[in-house]
């Protein structure tokens, strides 16, 4: 088994709840004590001294305790907080369950740590485009202040489902999801 220093440190101060549930992160305010060399990559792996994390439960364990304050992600337990560095967002979608059809449709995303999540209200989605290649970047929002990054495949799946609506005088393709319309992108003319 291999020792992985200051992130094991960190999973054992995890309080341990019978609950299901995240660990409250949001409550947590102890002192930054610096960084740890840890990375979620743009594809979702998550690498510790430059080598991926290859147990999925660990991943999923430490998925529970990160927190994005302002432009930074840490890695927060009640005792420590340990800067870490993300390249896009902390999670990706990596699959869409569709129920229903029109305006009462439900869209349920599964991140790659295995959290569902249901597009609508609190999870709205978004897409920004990027204005030197004009290529799309999805996101979902998962919990407070962190996202998803949608995978192309699923991304792929919005757009072959995607309507027409009139948003503010100009026509979006978009999909819905609990009775909320999210735009994916202008309508072609």
């Amino acid at each position: 088994m291999t020792d992985i220093g200051k992130a094991g440190d960190l999973l054992g101060q995890i309080p341990k709840d019978k609950t299901k549930g995240l660990p409250p992160v949001h409550l947590w305010n102890p002192e930054c004590c610096g960084d740890i060399d840890m990375r979620i990559a743009r594809d979702g792996t998550w690498y510790y001294m430059g080598t991926p994390i290859g147990r999925k439960p660990m991943v999923k364990l430490f998925s529970t305790i990160i927190r994005r304050d302002g432009d930074d992600y840490f890695l927060v337990t009640p005792v420590e907080k340990c800067g870490i560095k993300v390249d896009d967002a902390p999670f990706i979608a990596v699959s869409l369950a569709v129920a229903g059809e029109g305006r009462e449709q439900v869209l349920t995303f599964t991140t790659n740590v295995e959290d569902e999540v249901i597009a609508g209200e609190e999870h709205p989605l978004r897409v920004e485009t990027d204005p030197v290649t004009g290529e799309p970047a999805p996101y979902l929002h998962v919990r407070v202040n962190l996202e998803a990054l949608i995978h192309r495949n699923v991304f792929y799946q919005l757009v072959d489902m995607a309507v027409i609506e009139e948003l503010e005088g100009q026509a979006w393709l978009g999909v819905w999801s609990c009775g909320r319309f999210f735009p994916i992108g202008p309508s072609p003319a």
